[in-house]
């Protein structure tokens, strides 16, 4: 089992499938990060990213969306919102029963787009069309800056 890849010892799709339905209940069901996913389908963000860890794991590349610097520059994503998304990431991997290593694994792996996706400003953020919206629902104790 060392030699196989992270999608193999997590249990495949069917375990990614069950994390990421039980990541994207908790995000929207959150008071703020629901805020981001306004008319958005949960089914839909729940399959693109169980699709695109699964590639990102060494699994099947059936992934063929934006990557992920691309796919988020409308949203003001700051260091707190993406530690809060880790921690109900974390929370979504215990409650489907990974293995605690092989989560620590899963969550180093998620942690690598950290930077390509989290902006010091809100003027970082660029529209992918022009029926876009800046994506920017901030909590109480944050001021925009741009």
């Amino acid at each position: 089992m060392a030699d196989s890849n992270l999608f193999e010892r997590v249990g495949g799709y069917l375990v990614l499938r069950r994390v990421h339905e039980l990541f994207y209940e908790k995000v929207f069901e959150h008071p703020w990060l629901g805020r981001f996913f306004v008319d958005q389908s949960r089914e839909h963000l729940a399959n693109q990213q169980t699709d695109f860890m699964a590639q990102v794991m060494g699994g099947p590349r059936r992934y063929f969306g934006r990557l992920p610097r691309a796919a988020h520059e409308h949203i003001y994503i700051t260091d707190r919102v993406f530690d809060l998304r880790s921690e109900l990431l974390a929370e979504a991997l215990r409650e489907s029963g990974v293995e605690e290593e092989l989560a620590k694994e899963w969550l180093e792996k998620d942690g690598h787009f950290r930077k390509g996706l989290t902006k010091a400003s809100i003027s970082e953020c660029k529209k992918r069309f022009t029926t876009d919206v800046i994506v920017a629902p901030l909590r109480p104790d944050e001021r925009r800056s741009a």
